[in-house]
């Protein structure tokens, strides 16, 4: 009831999480048992100045503040109370990228996005120095890239952080970040929970008289979820909160990045589990047991905030493709003469999808609105391709582009199921491709070979994971492990619905997918062919 809630408010009671997004940041109040009370958000969009994608520092603080605002607006309309305090807070970020300051905590350069691909020459040189596959969005990629190009900022940096980091020692003045975001600033040691040693002195010996610091100087303190990261200064009250509204002295939680923040809020840390994410772009994450044999430019290494060892597949296409014919029917059933909503015109393809042949008919297409690094394709240019055998009916097209939105995702996890033999037991899906009912779900299920779940909660997305990590740090029972606070009292007793794979399906899938990959030079023909 809210007057019980509003007593959770004013006694502190609650949790709060912050995620900036690529489009939003978002807010979410949590109240004891991580069930949302209010929230906030602002809607921004990335700039591309000088060849780069950046967000200002203003645009950083203006939407803190603004999203704060909306959700302190949101406590004060349901409950009528201002929010003067919370348990604890918890910022996240889109992942990695590029923040870096002088002694004077003066910002060297614009910040330099996730988004941006400049750094893949370091990146490549990287790889081949650890042996240790290394992302051009890392931001341990994107410093050596700005000492290769000779930028003369790179004399002063004192300190190198990350979005949720800069925005975290703003507040606290700790320069802390969480380890799952910290994996993807600098390699991480899953044993001693570290930067890895190793690496830290072949990096240090590559820069050494290039640079006046050693990597190590300049990289925030690694720390678990479940520590205390700092707490709210008077300073950063105020700037989280003009209005003086809210108090200082509460504790923070490390900050983490979306990828994090995801894996809680899909119950998706523990080992033999994982999520993916399937909108615009799509990404699978799975938690191993154990390191694998070898190096995959397809595979990125990460941890979770508690520090266990995570696969991930990032591709950077999914639904664009598929949305594109969807509006064409679109298009077609109104010169017919029927209207049909967004929602029963995706319903009503996706259900045409699953009657179709397992194999898809014979047919094929690519899904590269965009390049596609997991499948070496420079550049996009989606494409449907057929022989004049294939079975073409609306069944086995909307078919084909459902399987082609995971065709990448497949090459990359089938690296880590099939060659290196990773254990799965199930997956959480979350994201746009798995609003119609069971076919998006049935169709990951065949090509993971796996069950796969979709709950209701994940749509709260990476802020109410934030949220949750904030509510571990001040509710949590000595010796409760993250793992067992997700399953034990977050999602215990949540409805979701789970789809396990079809044996008929998965033998369809892997037909496909040899088509799949066999075709793959024909799209990089088109690349180089087609203007």
């Amino acid at each position: 009831m809210p007057t019980d809630i509003r007593k959770l408010v004013e006694g502190g009671k609650t949790a709060l999480g912050i995620e900036f997004g690529s489009t939003r940041i978002k807010a979410i109040l949590v109240d004891e048992n991580n069930v949302p009370i209010a929230s906030g958000s602002h809607e921004w969009e990335n700039r591309f100045e000088n060849g780069l994608w950046t967000y200002s520092a203003e645009d950083i603080l203006n939407g803190l503040r603004d999203c704060y605002a909306k959700m302190a607006a949101d406590v004060t309309e349901k409950y009528g109370v201002p929010l003067k305090t919370v348990g604890a807070i918890g910022f996240s970020a889109m992942m990695h990228g590029y923040l870096v300051f002088d002694r004077n905590d003066r910002m060297l350069v614009p910040f330099r996005t996730w988004r941006n691909n400049n750094a893949q020459p370091a990146a490549e040189k990287l790889t081949a120095l650890f042996g240790y596959h290394i992302p051009a969005r890392w931001s341990v990629a994107h410093l050596y890239q700005a000492i290769l190009n000779g930028e003369t900022h790179v004399k002063d940096i004192v300190f190198q952080t990350t979005l949720e980091g800069y925005v975290h020692w703003l507040l606290t003045g700790r320069k802390v970040i969480g380890i799952g975001e910290a994996s993807g600033m600098f390699p991480v040691d899953p044993v001693t929970k570290g930067y890895d040693a190793k690496m830290l002195a072949q990096f240090n010996e590559l820069i050494q008289g290039k640079v006046p610091f050693r990597i190590e100087e300049i990289l925030p303190e690694i720390l678990l979820a479940g520590e205390e990261a700092g707490r709210l200064t008077e300073a950063g009250a105020k700037l989280l909160d003009p209005s003086g509204n809210l108090t200082s002295g509460i504790p923070l939680c490390p900050p983490e990045g979306d990828a994090g923040t995801g894996m809680v809020a899909t119950n998706s840390i523990q080992k033999r589990t994982g999520n993916v994410s399937a909108g615009t772009s799509v990404f699978a994450m799975i938690v191993l047991e154990k390191a694998l044999s070898k190096a995959y430019p397809e595979i990125d290494l990460v941890t979770t905030p508690a520090g266990d060892l995570v696969g991930m597949v990032h591709c950077n296409n999914c639904t664009s493709d598929v949305n594109g014919w969807v509006n064409l029917f679109g298009e077609f059933a109104r010169l017919a003469g029927v209207d049909l909503s967004k929602s029963e015109l995706y319903d009503m393809l996706y259900f045409e999808a699953e009657k179709g042949d397992k194999d898809c008919g014979g047919l094929l297409s690519y899904n590269y609105v965009s390049n596609e690094h997991v499948t070496c394709v420079d550049a996009g240019r989606p494409l449907f391709v057929r022989t004049s055998e294939g079975k073409l009916n609306l069944k086995n097209f909307m078919r084909t582009h459902l399987y082609s939105a995971f065709g990448a995702l497949k090459v990359g996890c089938d690296i880590m199921l099939k060659e290196e033999g990773v254990k799965l037991d199930r997956i959480t899906g979350h994201g746009g491709l798995f609003k119609t009912e069971r076919v998006g779900q049935s169709i990951l299920a065949a090509a993971i070979n796996a069950p796969v779940t979709v709950m209701k909660t994940a749509g709260e997305g990476g802020a109410w994971g934030m949220a949750i990590l904030a509510n571990y740090l001040i509710v949590k029972t000595k010796g409760e492990t993250l793992e067992n606070f997700l399953e034990e009292r977050v999602f215990q007793g949540l409805k979701g619905t789970t789809v396990a794979p079809d044996p008929a399906d998965v033998a369809g899938f892997e037909q496909f997918t040899a088509r799949y990959v066999k075709g793959l030079p024909v799209v990089r023909e088109a690349v180089r062919s087609v203007e």
